[in-house]
């Protein structure tokens, strides 16, 4: 449970690295949030289902760990609009092409500390987008995809999530909040229509009454029954496809 330093598409990255070495291994690609106790607590409950969990820093180019951390309180919704005003910008930098480059090299950290093998990978927010773009990318590393909360899953780019699943290989797991205004219904409809339409083994559940960010403790959005049944669906997810 440490902080080490991975090799990433343009330089050295921190991660948080989690879990007894040598388990079937979990990419964590964490909201726009970044790297934080909450995340670092998530990682480790993950772990301890018999895993070895790395959650890189996906904002490196910008700064350390510490230096992008929020520094105010979460929970308070005027601390949490002015914190999303102020960090928005890293969505727009962390493109297609540095997610690309970026995904080989935490897969090569992961996997040359994780049992030999195809991994999972769990994101939130702009991290479920992120999370089903490796799917397809690397459809021979990545056995499992978990994702929560997504931000943009179908737009017009055609690196699109909804686009690049198609040459996955992996088993996806969706939970989407009905109180998303990010990830509308119609959105969801195409995601799920490009799942079938790839042949692909799927579930995508919504979670009642929940909000944008459900998963996250530190946040004013957190939901504890969302939370709670997103770790027990990504358990069972793991454990069919990881052998665990």
């Amino acid at each position: 449970m440490a902080l080490i330093e991975i090799t990433a598409g343009d330089g050295t990255a921190e991660a948080y690295r989690t879990g007894e070495d040598g388990r079937p291994g979990i990419l964590l690609i964490t909201d726009v949030n970044g790297i934080r106790p909450r995340i670092e607590e998530m990682a480790d409950r993950i772990a301890g289902w018999g895993y070895t969990v790395l959650v890189p820093n996906l904002f490196y180019r910008l700064g350390s760990v510490a230096e992008i951390a929020p520094t105010t309180d979460l929970t308070v919704p005027e601390n949490r609009q002015a914190h999303g005003e102020k960090v928005m910008f890293r969505v727009a930098d962390l493109n297609p092409t540095k997610q690309r480059a970026d995904l080989a090299g935490y897969l090569d950290a992961l996997q040359a500390i994780a049992a030999p093998g195809p991994v999972g990978v769990i994101g939130y927010c702009m991290g479920a987008a992120m999370a089903s773009r490796a799917a397809g990318w690397f459809p021979d590393r990545i056995a499992a995809c978990a994702a929560f909360h997504g931000a943009r899953l179908v737009s017009d780019d055609p690196d699109s999530a909804h686009t690049v699943i198609a040459s996955a290989t992996a088993e996806f797991l969706y939970g989407h909040a009905d109180q998303d205004r990010i990830n509308p219904a119609e959105d969801i409809a195409i995601l799920e229509q490009a799942l079938t339409d790839a042949g692909l083994t799927w579930i995508s559940n919504i979670y009642p009454d929940a909000p944008h960010g459900f998963t996250m403790k530190d946040l004013v959005s957190y939901q504890e029954a969302g939370a709670e049944r997103h770790f027990t669906e990504s358990k069972d997810l793991f454990a069919r496809t990881l052998g665990r």
